[in-house]
C-alpha cells in the first residue's frame, strides 16, 4: 500500500486510473423514496458563507470611505491645501481596517453571529488603524496639519456604522441559518462509530455552518447501523450521486481511516464526478500531521481531497465575464443573426430557433438555443441520430450555418441568461450516442464534465474536437480536454479560448 501525502490532494488522474475491479460508467441509480423526500426539502437559493463575508468586507470598506468623505466635506472642505491627502488617508485607512479585521478573524461566521461578543476586537482593530496613523504622523512630522476633530469624528462614526451593520447582519445570518438559506450541506460517506464520533464533534461546534443531511454507506445494516447519532443511512454510495445533485450538497465527508487508501480511492472513483468539496475526516486518526496539512470545520480536522471547481468569488468573476462578453457578442453579431433568421425563414418552413434539451451543470437539464438547420419535420431534438456528411435532413442554409458555426450564435443569449457559460465543456444532447452507446457508457467519469457550467465554446473545440462524434475515441478525447479545462480554469484561460475560437473555426473539416 502506498502512503498518502496529506499535504497534497488526490490528483484526478490518480483517481481515474485507480483499478478496483470495476469501471464506474453506469448512470446514477434511482434513490429510495425516503432519500428523495429528504433531498427535495432543501432550498436551492442558498448563500455561500464565503460570499457573505466577502460582501461584508466590501460593505464595511465602502461605509468607512463614505463616513470619512462625508465628514471631510462637511467639516474640512475643499479649500484645504491637503486636498489629496485626506482622500488618500480615508481610502488607505479603510483598507487597512478591513485587513486588520481579517487578521482578527472578524469575518468568520462565528464572529458574524455574535456581534456583542466580538465588539471588543472590532474596536481594538479600528483603534489600531488610528494608532498606526498617529505613529506615522508623528515620525513624518505632519500630524499637526490634519484636523483632530475630523479624525475623532471619523473614529466614532466609523465604529457606529461598523457595529450597526454587524448587528443587522447577525440578525440576517441567524434567520438565514434557520430557514436553510446560508449553510453548507454535508453528507457523510461511511457509517458506524467513526461517523457517530464525527457527528458529535461537529454538533458541539455551535457556530459552525455545516448541516449534515444524511449518511451513505455501501455496507449492509449488520456492519453499518441504519441510524447513526440520529441521522439515517439513506442509501449506498452509488445512490449518493443522485442525492447530492437533487439536494445541492456542498461537501462530502469520508469517514474512513487515512491508512485505508484502497477503499478511499475506490469511493473517490465514484464521487469525483460531483461538483462538491470532498474531505477526509481526520478527527479519529491516531496519525497526526502538521497543522497546515488540515482544514477545519470548527475544531474538527479534515484532509482536503478535492475542491469544487470554479466556486465562490471565482464563479462571480466568471459570471461577470460571461455577461460582459455575451452582450458584446450579441451587439457585434446582431446583423449576422438577423440575416441568418431571414435566410432560414425564406429557405424552409418552421421556426427560426431550434430548442434542444441538453445536460447542464450538475447534470441538470437545460434548454439550448440554436438557429434551425434541419427541415422541421426531420428534426431530431434528442440527437439520437447524429448529423453526418451530406445529411438529407439538413437544409441548404443549414449546411452553411453549421459549417461556419453561425447556428450556435443564439447561445450568446443562453450565456447572458445563465444556463450556459461562454467557455466550458460543450453541452451534449441527453440521448447523444456513439455506436449505439450513450456517452457515459463509453467514457469512464463522463459526468465529471458537468462539475462546471457548459459553454458556448471550449478547450476541446479549439483543439479540433468539434463536429460529428462517430467514434468512441472522439468522445473520449473531447472529455479529456474538457476535464483538463476544468482542472486548469482561470479567467485568462477563458479569454484565450474565446480569442482563439473564431480562428480555429476556420477549420471546418468535421463540421457538417
Amino acid at each position: 500500500m502506498s502512503e498518502i501525502d496529506p499535504t497534497k490532494r488526490f490528483s484526478v488522474e490518480a483517481v481515474r486510473n485507480f483499478q478496483d475491479g470495476s469501471d464506474y460508467k453506469s448512470p446514477p441509480r434511482q434513490i429510495n423514496d425516503v432519500a428523495r423526500q429528504v433531498a427535495a426539502q432543501y432550498r436551492h437559493d442558498t448563500m455561500s458563507p464565503v460570499m457573505v463575508s466577502g460582501i461584508l468586507r466590501l460593505a464595511e470598506f465602502g461605509l468607512l470611505v463614505l463616513a470619512g468623505v462625508a465628514l471631510y466635506i462637511l467639516y474640512v472642505g475643499f479649500a484645504t491645501h491637503l486636498y489629496w491627502h485626506y482622500p488618500a488617508i480615508i481610502i488607505g485607512g479603510s483598507l487597512l481596517a478591513v485587513i486588520l479585521f481579517e487578521m482578527a478573524d472578524l469575518y468568520q461566521v462565528s464572529a458574524l453571529r455574535r456581534p456583542f461578543a466580538n465588539a471588543g476586537r472590532l474596536i481594538l482593530m479600528w483603534s489600531g488603524t488610528f494608532a498606526l496613523f498617529a505613529v506615522a504622523g508623528f515620525f513624518l512630522k505632519v500630524s499637526s496639519d490634519f484636523s483632530r476633530f475630523w479624525f475623532g469624528a471619523w473614529f466614532v462614526a466609523g465604529f457606529l456604522l461598523l457595529f450597526g451593520l454587524r448587528l443587522v447582519l447577525a440578525s440576517m445570518v441567524k434567520r438565514w441559518a434557520r430557514n436553510g438559506r446560508m449553510e453548507r450541506r454535508a453528507v457523510l460517506v461511511g457509517g458506524g462509530k467513526t461517523a457517530e464520533t464525527l457527528i458529535r464533534s461537529i454538533e458541539r461546534q455551535a457556530d459552525n455552518d455545516i448541516r449534515i443531511c444524511g449518511i451513505f454507506d455501501d455496507r449492509d445494516d449488520r456492519r453499518s447501523p441504519p441510524v447513526v447519532a440520529g441521522y439515517p443511512k439513506l442509501g449506498n454510495v452509488t445512490e449518493l450521486i443522485e442525492f447530492a445533485r437533487i439536494a445541492r450538497i456542498d461537501m462530502l465527508i469520508v469517514c474512513l481511516p487515512v491508512t485505508a487508501e484502497a477503499r478511499v480511492l475506490s469511493l473517490l472513483k465514484k464521487l469525483w464526478v460531483l461538483p462538491v468539496d470532498i474531505r477526509l475526516s481526520a478527527h479519529a486518526n491516531e496519525l497526526r500531521f502538521r497543522p497546515r496539512s488540515y482544514s477545519f470545520i470548527g475544531s474538527v480536522p479534515m484532509l482536503d481531497i478535492f475542491d469544487r471547481p470554479i466556486n465562490n468569488w471565482d464563479s462571480v468573476a466568471k459570471r461577470c465575464f460571461d455577461i460582459l462578453f455575451s452582450l458584446f457578442g450579441i451587439i457585434v453579431f446582431s446583423p449576422v443573426m438577423l440575416a441568418t433568421a431571414i435566410a432560414i425563414k425564406l429557405d424552409s418552413k418552421g421556426p427560426v430557433i431550434f430548442r434542444q434539451k441538453r445536460h447542464g451543470f450538475n447534470n441538470e437539464i437545460i434548454e439550448v438555443y440554436k438557429f434551425r438547420s434541419m427541415y422541421t419535420e426531420m428534426a431530431d431534438p434528442t440527437a439520437r441520430s447524429a448529423v453526418v456528411k451530406n445529411d438529407p435532413r439538413v437544409t441548404r442554409v443549414g449546411r452553411f450555418i453549421r459549417k461556419t458555426s453561425i447556428d450556435e450564435l443564439p447561445q450568446f443569449f443562453n450565456a447572458l441568461f445563465g444556463s450556459l457559460s461562454l467557455v466550458g465543456p460543450r453541452p451534449h444532447a441527453i440521448s447523444a450516442q456513439s455506436h449505439n452507446k450513450l456517452y457515459y457508457e463509453v467514457v469512464d467519469g463522463y459526468f465529471a464534465r458537468h462539475r462546471v457550467k457548459p459553454g458556448v465554446t471550449g478547450w476541446a473545440q479549439i483543439n479540433g474536437w468539434r463536429g460529428e462524434i462517430d467514434t468512441d475515441e472522439k468522445i473520449r478525447m473531447r472529455t479529456e480536454y474538457d476535464l483538463y479545462y476544468i482542472e486548469n480554469w482561470s479567467l485568462w484561460f477563458d479569454l484565450k479560448i474565446l480569442l482563439l475560437t473564431p480562428i480555429r473555426l476556420l477549420n471546418t473539416e468535421n463540421a457538417y
